[in-house]
């Protein structure tokens, strides 16, 4: 099974401010264990990230590339592996088609993975726009709790997505057990 996954609020901590470095980035607790279980139970695992940090010009590329090294070396010596890593650098200004909630960034990872559709993926996210962004592309949609999780729960008890219910989890890890435990 594919698991995408977005960065921010679930992989490293996020408090609402720009992550501009690698001194900066700070994975949650027990979530690069949880990228390499999933790995490690035959799943592949990609992220789609939002980073309109770079538009804005908080930070740059090569800062960005740093972050998602330090991300796969964690993982690596974890015992797991990232697929592939794809960000919009883009300003919400700028109308691009792979802002999430947009489709373009999980568009590529069907691409990349030679997928005719993503209706056997899951889509792992913090925030409404990357829920909404997994069920445009056909995923399903799963909210963790890290992050912006709690805020992105309390709004969606006002305004579901299309009348979706979305499974939610404290953290990655619940996600891979309950991942894991779904696929035995």
């Amino acid at each position: 099974m594919l698991i995408i996954l977005d960065r921010d609020g679930v992989i490293n901590k996020y408090d609402g401010n720009y992550i501009c470095s690698v001194d900066e980035w700070h994975p949650i607790p027990g979530s690069i264990e949880a990228v390499a279980r999933l790995c490690n139970a035959g799943h592949r695992v990609a992220i789609a990230t939002n980073q309109s940090g770079i538009a804005r010009g908080y930070y740059d590329v090569d800062a960005l590339e740093a972050m998602h090294d330090r991300l796969e070396q964690l993982v690596e010596a974890a015992g797991g592996c990232i697929d592939l890593i794809t960000y919009c650098p883009h300003h919400p200004d700028d109308h691009c088609g792979c802002r999430k909630p947009l489709t373009g960034l999980l568009d590529r990872i069907r691409d990349h993975f030679h997928l005719d559709s993503l209706s056997g993926a899951i889509m792992v996210g913090d925030s409404r726009k990357d829920l909404e962004a997994g069920l445009n592309a056909g995923c399903r949609a799963v909210l963790v709790m890290t992050g912006n999780g709690e805020e992105t729960a309390r709004h969606l008890e006002s305004r579901p997505i299309r009348g979706h219910t979305i499974p939610r989890f404290d953290n990655l890890a619940g996600v891979a057990d309950w991942v894991i435990a779904d696929s035995l």
